[in-house]
């Protein structure tokens, strides 16, 4: 059994084992694979280039065969605001809450909302669980919805794919908070690259179907789609594992891991897909995409521990997980984290940010501090982060 098929058994078997993956998921034979897929399509694009043809050719995530660009979509409208907003999620829910596994099934439900004339829209949707440690522990499962263009069209779910629905997990108003400050670091990131996914803020009244009751109504919110997320960036996602610093788009790397530090984030893993996507661009860059951040210190869910490997006993401590491969991209990356500071500080006064507690604000802008106090010059940075970066091979 191979370093990386291990890792994927372990994957499967426990929220901590999961952790494990972090920075560790290398093998020889999908790295190989990865090089050469991403060889062939920078050369496939150099070629169309020179013969001046309108685009260059993807690769096909799965066998490396070339694919159309897939068109730039539009931004769905439901991404286009940050204004929370009210809806009624209904659907079986005592069905919805015995589905485990990989496979479950979708079942029929729906979004009402209002519009902006005060009708009520009601868009039809699938919805299905999905997850592993929050769907065995929380009172409401996570769930991925799935939004056909033709039943969605003329509503705010319009073009929305298969986006992600992160929910309360226990009905306290400490896990509500969690979930406003998780939504909080999809913002934060927003803010320092277009290459990760918007975010909506709703406030969720669900409801069951069967019985026609609210049974709660609590702060979630939906996550774009990754596929939707790719195409924006001009690529594709990629579903090998097995990526290494040589694949990974050294900018958009470094910008990732420095944020990973920042939040104070180490459940992760790039090459293994763990929390993360990767996006594979027409001219064969591959893009890091973080997501899911309730294990972040930023965050400090009463739940979370760190991986029993790393050396840090609390989550709230950081400890930094890029490649060695990119120290100078660190550095050059150093300049936009500075450059943001004001305006990722403003998303905590603004009207969505106004919603935390000013617990959780003073918690956040406070370990933020720490972060900006150990980048303050280059050197600094480098002698008490990046000289801790992971070596890849």
């Amino acid at each position: 059994m191979s370093r990386l098929t291990a890792l994927i058994v372990s994957r499967r078997t426990s929220r901590l084992a999961l952790l494990a993956c972090v920075g560790l998921c290398i093998a020889s034979t999908p790295r190989d694979s990865f090089a050469q897929t991403k060889d062939t399509a920078r050369t496939a694009a150099t070629k169309k280039e020179k013969k001046e043809k309108k685009a260059a050719p993807a690769i096909d995530t799965t066998l490396g065969a070339p694919i159309p660009v897939p068109k730039v979509p539009k931004l769905s409208p439901l991404f286009q605001t940050e204004t929370p907003l009210a809806v009624t999620f209904t659907t079986n829910i005592k069905q919805i809450k015995r589905d485990h596994g990989e496979k479950a099934p979708y079942h029929p439900a729906t979004f009402t909302y209002a519009d902006s004339s005060g009708a009520k829209v009601v868009v039809p949707v699938k919805a299905r669980t999905r997850g592993i440690w929050r769907l065995k522990n929380c009172e409401f499962p996570p769930v991925r919805i799935k939004v056909s263009d033709k039943e969605a069209k003329g509503t705010l779910f319009h073009s929305v794919g298969e986006p992600k629905l992160i929910n309360f997990c226990r009905s306290t108003e400490t896990y509500e908070q969690y979930i406003l400050q998780e939504f909080m670091l999809y913002r934060v990131y927003q803010v320092l690259t277009p290459v990760s996914q918007h975010v909506r803020l709703l406030k969720i009244a669900y409801a069951d179907s069967a019985s026609g009751k609210i049974e709660n109504t609590r702060y979630g919110f939906l996550a774009e789609d990754p596929d939707q997320v790719a195409a924006r960036n001009g690529g594709t996602i990629v579903k090998q594992k097995g990526a290494t610093a040589d694949d990974l788009d050294p900018k958009q790397s470094a910008i990732a891991f420095i944020f990973q530090y920042m939040i104070g984030n180490t459940d992760f893993s790039f090459g293994g897909l763990h929390n993360s996507n990767l996006i594979r661009t027409s001219t064969g860059d591959i893009l890091p995409v973080a997501y899911d951040f309730d294990y972040a210190g930023a965050v400090n869910t009463s739940y979370a521990v760190p991986d029993p490997q790393l050396r840090i006993k609390s989550v709230r401590t950081r400890q930094f997980r890029g490649y060695c491969a990119f120290k100078n991209d660190y550095i050059k990356a150093l300049d936009l984290f500075n450059a943001k500071k004001d305006a990722i500080y403003a998303l905590y006064t603004d009207p969505v940010g106004q919603l935390l507690s000013p617990r959780s604000v003073k918690d956040a802008i406070s370990y933020f501090d720490e972060f900006y106090k150990l980048i303050q010059t280059p050197k600094k940075a480098q002698s008490e982060i990046f000289d801790e970066c992971v070596k890849s091979n």
